[in-house]
């Protein structure tokens, strides 16, 4: 037993000794041979502790008190440096400063961590000393850029100037342009990239081209938001352009817009301005007209018309169709061409109806006037030729009180209405008074609103 102490030493001696040179033979990392632990400042480079020593802490501390000295603001700035670990202390003028003095301390070399407990000072003067300081200092800048302001602004003048002389040579863009509204539409965009350009120009003068981006960035999400809010504004004003350019009608013609029917006054860059049959005046915004059917009776002088009369069933069709076509033809303002024609439309139980077809020119003819005229004509032509005209059938009960009343009756047959007199066609003369109304309003003062309808182009 006594030699069981001292092997048992000895083994431990030995174990001690062979265990470093184990751990080389396998790689095996060697305690006593193990780095100390590191630590990291914010830029993540790790930082050993065996280094921060004291002539380290001190040389970071009398650094940071050096460099707070030199900068404004931070000379009440206490520092205290350990392990590395920077703790600020003091008083500051601002948050501004505060925050300073704290960035500065991160970038010392060997500065592991910073501990900010700078107090702001809220002391008037302390305060108020470098809001003058700045605003003195604005003021100096500003009066020393002046010459250079001056010479952005008389860049962007002239510029600005030569853009409107051009926009404003009219005979130049109604020379270009196929009427007034684009002349004008044109020679405002022409003000508009002017202004643009010296705005660009006196921009880059100033070395100020990031606040155009700023500008214009704004400006187009302005647009954006104006153009959601007047869409029907702007829906209207292109509308105009399109019926300027396109001319769907002249001055004086009858249209139908819709369900509206008169003859044309003027077209503005709002309204299309008509005046109804009536006499009255119709504006209908452009917008509407440009979406609308457009019936235009004046572009084609020649128009047809087509009237309905019934024969009794039992009458030829075909001889009523031949007597009516004669007297129609007959009348001096129905057109030999094209020719007028004649058709069966319905066979009914006690009624044949026919459909007679005429053009006449409305230059000469009034389309009402000479449709009245010829439905009379063939109406007596008919009648005249022994057809009869139907009339409802009723069945009736006559009693002997009313038969005597019957006998006293005077049974002479009406006389025949009178055929087509010699004058018809006078009769049939077109009414031109709304024309005249509408010829004297437009050769009257001008509205304020100018008349885009263009004379020299023709209609499309």
């Amino acid at each position: 037993m006594s030699l069981a102490r001292p092997t048992r030493t000895l083994l431990a001696a030995l174990l001690l000794i062979a265990l470093p040179c184990l751990a080389g033979a396998q790689g095996l990392p060697d305690p006593a041979a193990a780095p100390s632990p590191a630590a990291s400042d914010d830029s993540g480079a790790p930082i050993a502790i065996a280094d921060l020593t004291e002539d380290t802490d001190s040389r970071i501390a009398e650094g940071l008190r050096s460099i707070f000295a030199e900068v404004e603001g931070l000379g009440d700035v206490k520092v205290r440096v350990h392990s590395g670990v920077v703790t600020l202390t003091g008083t500051a003028a601002t948050q501004a400063k505060r925050d300073q003095a704290a960035a500065i301390a991160r970038r010392v070399e060997g500065v592991v961590t910073v501990g900010n407990a700078v107090e702001r000072t809220l002391e008037v003067d302390s305060n108020l000393s470098p809001a003058l300081g700045d605003i003195t200092g604005g003021i100096r800048s500003l009066v020393r850029g002046l010459p250079l302001f001056g010479v952005a602004l008389l860049a962007a003048l002239v510029v600005g100037a030569l853009g409107y002389l051009i926009a404003a040579q009219r005979w130049l863009w109604q020379s270009l342009t196929p009427n007034t509204f684009l002349a004008e539409l044109v020679a405002g965009a022409v003000r508009v990239a002017a202004v643009i350009a010296a705005l660009v120009l006196a921009l880059q003068i100033l070395d100020a081209t990031a606040l155009l981006g700023l500008v214009l960035g704004g400006a187009g999400v302005i647009g954006i938001a104006l153009g959601f809010a007047v869409r029907d504004t702007v829906d209207n004003y292109v509308s105009s352009l399109m019926l300027s350019l396109r001319q769907p009608f002249r001055a004086n013609d009858l249209v139908q817009i819709g369900d509206s029917e008169g003859r044309v006054v003027r077209l503005t860059s709002r309204a299309t301005v008509l005046m109804t049959l009536d006499g009255n005046h119709l504006r209908i915004p452009n917008a509407t007209v440009f979406k609308a059917n457009i019936l235009n009776y004046t572009r084609n002088p020649q128009r047809r018309f087509d009237f309905a009369l019934g024969v009794d069933s039992d009458d030829d069709p075909l001889g009523a169709m031949e007597v009516g076509l004669k007297a129609l033809r007959a009348l001096p303002f129905v057109l030999a061409e094209p020719r007028s024609f004649a058709a069966i439309d319905t066979v009914g139980e006690s009624s044949i109806i026919l459909r007679f077809y005429a053009w006449v020119d409305q230059d000469q003819t009034d389309f009402l006037k000479g449709r009245s005229l010829a439905i009379q004509a063939t109406k007596h032509a008919v009648e005249e030729a022994g057809y009869e005209l139907p009339e409802p059938i009723y069945r009736i009960r006559i009693d002997d009180r009313r038969q005597a009343a019957k006998d006293g009756e005077d049974s002479a047959p009406r006389s025949p209405v009178a055929g087509a007199a010699p004058e018809a066609e006078d009769h049939a003369a077109p009414d031109r008074t709304i024309e005249k109304l509408v010829s004297e309003e437009r050769g009257s003062a001008p509205e304020k609103e100018k008349d885009l309808l263009d004379t020299r182009r023709p209609i499309e």
